[in-house]
């Protein structure tokens, strides 16, 4: 285990989650011990000594070397079995503005559960460390035997195996001075010398590796396109898309992410207030999560499939194989605070990917919801964890009109008048708009000058640049563009340069 080049500012700007909290100097030993077996028992992470949890006032460790001791014994002392950590002081300003220190431990996630001298256990949930029910103690020993999967070292790998290039690349980012091999060596079990070799571990070839697939082959991502709302097999197999995504861990969530993209359809409509309004198939955040959360979580003790998004016309679903870890319930999954793989859950974080283990459930609900669309749907089935998402009501909006890669829709839904004769002519105007060959920005004027002639029957040039705060040439052209579409009629008799809106021949609904 090594330590960060943590710095004070970093360390202020941080907020309390799952692996970073803050403590008193005066915090007791067995209290602080609680905290401890909590990081030990969950994720692991960074707890920092010598600033209060509330206020964030900076009050430093020096000249409090008995705390300080005492501090330093808990891991050993007051921990069952011990907690191993690596402490580092970090140079500060007090709060009464002296140069002082303050005290920080770092402790990876342990393979074992820590009790205190209590024979209690704690683990990390979120902000919070909250004692475990005694059932739940008994579920937590059996995850951790799943969740150190990751720790195995790897038979007949090596350092050469290594894609040092990439490794270096993720050390520059995170601010590691020392050499790649020493950051393996000294970091997260993920290598382990003997007799001058090196064998990496699970997680080490999964994230750094040349080519994780030759040790895992189905440590990958495939995506699956059907045509239709359900899978069909034989005769009637409806696979239009099939794609696999390989190498390391984070390009295969880039690369995956980036694919599913290109899939997903979008609706153009246009707004009350005259705005044309572009929305996707399924928020991005949440489609991000689905992967990120299947590449993450998944158990990578199992090696006869890989994880599999299969997207349908109504719905998508993501299979990753594991079974929820035993503390983990469906029904509470959207607030549940665990990472199986709690080594590539941090690496993740490192970019982004990750912001708190636990909390991207929680907003992919938020989101679909914020959508108007169905919350995920979670289901266990054998050995596969499945998530279900549906774009359901995507294309009954109440917004106006419909727009999929393919053009747009007239529906029938957006437009409310008192006369339905008129309301269908003003649906079937906007279309034509819609449909026009011009760009976003004339279609939105366009829709403005079909609002103000609806009020005042007539229109003149000077009208539309008051409308359009434009100049007169500007105005003119609008006129000549709305012309080309047949949407103007010129009227005679009653002054020069004078339009009226040019309404069809639609007058019932059959004629939709």
């Amino acid at each position: 285990m090594a330590l960060s080049n943590i710095d004070i500012a970093t360390i202020l700007s941080m907020e309390e989650s799952q692996t970073f909290d803050r403590k008193s100097i005066n915090i007791a030993p067995r209290d602080f011990s609680n905290h401890v077996c909590a990081f030990a028992n969950a994720d692991g992470g960074i707890i920092v000594v010598g600033i209060s949890d509330k206020t964030k006032r900076i009050e430093g460790v020096d000249s409090r070397e008995r705390q300080i001791n005492e501090l330093l014994r808990v891991p050993m002392d007051f921990c069952l079995p011990t907690v191993p950590f690596v402490h580092e002081f970090v140079d500060c300003v007090d709060s009464n503005g002296k140069a002082n220190h303050v005290l920080v431990f770092h402790i990876e996630a342990s393979p074992l559960v820590h009790e205190n001298q209590a024979h209690d256990a704690y683990i990390r949930i979120g902000d919070k460390s909250k004692i475990l029910s005694y059932e739940d103690r008994m579920t937590l020993s059996l995850d951790k035997g799943l969740r150190s999967f990751e720790d195995i070292l790897v038979p007949d790998s090596s350092y050469d195996d290594i894609d040092e290039v990439y490794l270096k690349e993720y050390l520059q980012m995170v601010g590691y001075s020392r050499s790649p091999r020493e950051y393996l060596l000294q970091n997260k079990n993920f290598a382990k010398e003997k007799a001058g070799e090196i064998r990496l571990s699970v997680a080490a070839i999964l994230l750094f590796g040349k080519n994780p697939q030759q040790f895992f082959p189905r440590a990958r991502v495939r995506f699956i396109r059907y045509e239709g709302t359900e899978e069909k097999f034989g005769t009637e197999m409806n696979v239009i898309k099939d794609v696999i995504f390989e190498g390391r861990i984070l390009e295969q969530i880039r690369q995956a992410v980036a694919y599913i993209q290109t899939q997903i359809k979008e609706r153009t409509y246009l707004t009350k207030g005259g705005i044309f309004t572009t929305e996707l198939e399924y928020p991005e955040f949440v489609r991000t999560e689905l992967v990120v959360n299947a590449v993450t979580h998944r158990d990578y003790s199992i090696r006869g499939t890989e994880i599999q998004i299969k997207m349908f016309d109504d719905h998508l679903v993501v299979e990753s194989p594991g079974n929820l870890p035993s503390q983990v319930k469906i029904d509470k999954i959207r607030n549940a605070h665990f990472a199986r793989n709690s080594h590539i859950a941090e690496y993740l974080k490192d970019y982004k990917y990750v912001k708190d283990f636990g909390e991207g459930v929680d907003r992919m609900y938020r989101e679909m919801e914020a959508s108007g669309l169905p919350v995920p749907e979670y289901r266990q089935d054998s050995f596969i964890l499945k998530v279900i998402v549906k774009n359901s009501g995507f294309a009954l909006q109440k917004t106006g009109f419909e727009s999929e890669k393919t053009g747009f829709a007239l529906q029938k839904t957006g437009i409310e008048s008192e006369k339905t004769g008129f309301a269908l002519q003003k649906m079937e105007i906007a279309s034509i708009v819609l449909n026009s060959g011009f760009g976003k920005t004339i279609k939105e004027k366009m829709k403005k000058i079909i609002d103000e002639i609806d009020e005042n029957q007539v229109i003149a040039a000077k009208d539309i640049m008051k409308i359009l705060a434009c100049k007169p040439t500007a105005a003119t052209e609008m006129i000549k563009r709305m012309r080309s579409l047949n949407l103007l009629n010129k009227i005679e008799g009653v002054g020069p340069g004078r339009y009226s809106l040019n309404f069809l021949s639609i007058t019932t609904p059959k004629d939709l």
